[in-house]
């Protein structure tokens, strides 16, 4: 069995008090479990990052494009391989499917929203998401919607089975 590749990686210098406190005010901000939630924020703008950079050393526009399409779908506001550069963590956790649904108002606060998109309480084009990391692309946004109970209304006929058993 192949041992799973981690998707992040730790800060070098471990206790680093400035970034420490930054995690923490993020971490309080968006919601989020932990700081590894932070430091996978960190690794894909790392990655988008890295692909701007080997696609502009390549030259090829027109796949250049379709990655700044991609991100632009995703949400972000792309037009050039300096934007791209200029990404930050805030705009990856924006993005975020808690994030979304306390600014949308379903949710008091933003762990209130992670605890509904635990919970499965979450529809997004009317199927579940419980995926708290979930980036929503811009076309989906406007169709988020919180899960309504359903009630169960008893029929007619097992109220009159269960009356008649009882005069019997």
């Amino acid at each position: 069995m192949k041992r799973k590749k981690s998707s992040y990686a730790r800060p070098k210098r471990l206790y680093e008090s400035t970034r420490i406190k930054e995690e923490n005010s993020l971490k309080k901000k968006y919601g989020l479990k932990n700081k590894t939630e932070i430091w996978k924020a960190i690794a894909k703008i790392r990655y988008y990052r890295k692909r701007a950079m080997d696609l502009a050393a390549e030259g090829n526009r027109e796949k250049q494009e379709a990655f700044f399409e991609k991100l632009k779908v995703l949400g972000f506001p792309i037009t050039s391989s300096s934007d791209v550069l200029g990404l930050n963590v805030e705009n990856v956790l924006k993005r975020r499917l808690p994030t979304l649904v306390a600014e949308k108002k379903f949710a008091n606060t933003v762990k209130h929203a992670r605890q509904l998109v635990v919970h499965k309480k979450v529809l997004i084009n009317g199927r579940v998401v419980n995926s708290p990391s979930y980036i929503v692309p811009t076309a989906y946004e406007s169709q988020i919607s919180i899960r309504q109970k359903a009630k169960q209304e008893k029929t007619s006929e097992t109220i009159s089975e269960s009356s008649g058993e009882g005069n019997a």
